[in-house]
């Protein structure tokens, strides 16, 4: 099994990320590091939001990586899907990221250690990606060839190959090959294709 399923932060307390080590308990997928706030910054995460300032869940792009909205696509294709998924983690936007992600949306990843299935809805995903969005430096992440692709005119199934590099700091870089099983749906009223369910298919 891949360390990267032990190597885990918990919770924050008064900001401080605390590091658990090979026995943290699991909360991950190969794609997800799930934070839990700690319930003092709570207060402060509301007031964010509601002072309308700033969304604190989309980070600001680095100015310097040029004019990257060509990099979008308008989502009327499966593929475009892909590539804002692809440019959602590069930027670490988590808006970019929720318009991917289908009100009905379900995860799933099986827990070894547990020997179970674990599941999680729309909101629990929007955490854990804002989660490891705020608690990494860097990700690269790089779409393999697909493997199975089942489509007609308003759904697909697309199970394809990853590369993701989470850097945390430079002394701290982990490096995973996964694989991911989704379900996206063209939501009729838009035309743009939404996912619905993703499994996680890597075997750690």
């Amino acid at each position: 099994m891949s360390c990267i399923y032990k190597k885990i932060f918990e919770y924050w307390n008064n900001g401080v990320m605390e590091y658990r080590g090979k026995n943290a308990r699991r909360y991950t997928s190969s794609f997800h590091y799930f934070i839990t706030p700690s319930l003092k910054l709570l207060p402060v995460l509301i007031l964010l939001m509601l002072a309308g300032c700033r969304n604190p869940f989309a980070p600001a792009l680095d100015e310097s990586a040029g004019n990257s909205s060509s990099a979008l696509s308008d989502q009327t294709t499966t593929d475009g899907v892909f590539q804002n998924f692809q440019y959602a983690y590069t930027f670490k936007d988590t808006v970019i990221y929720g318009r991917l992600i289908s009100q009905d949306f379900i995860f799933t990843y099986h827990d070894y250690d547990q020997g179970i299935d674990v599941s999680w809805g729309r909101d629990d995903e929007m955490k854990t990606t804002y989660g490891l969005f705020q608690n990494s430096q860097r990700l690269d992440l790089i779409w393999n060839n697909i493997v199975l692709s089942s489509a007609d005119s308003t759904s697909a199934t697309i199970v394809r190959g990853f590369n993701l590099t989470i850097t945390f700091n430079p002394t701290d870089v982990e490096r995973i090959d996964g694989r991911v099983n989704m379900t996206l749906k063209k939501d009729p009223s838009t035309n743009k294709w939404l996912i619905t369910k993703w499994i996680d298919e890597s075997n750690f």
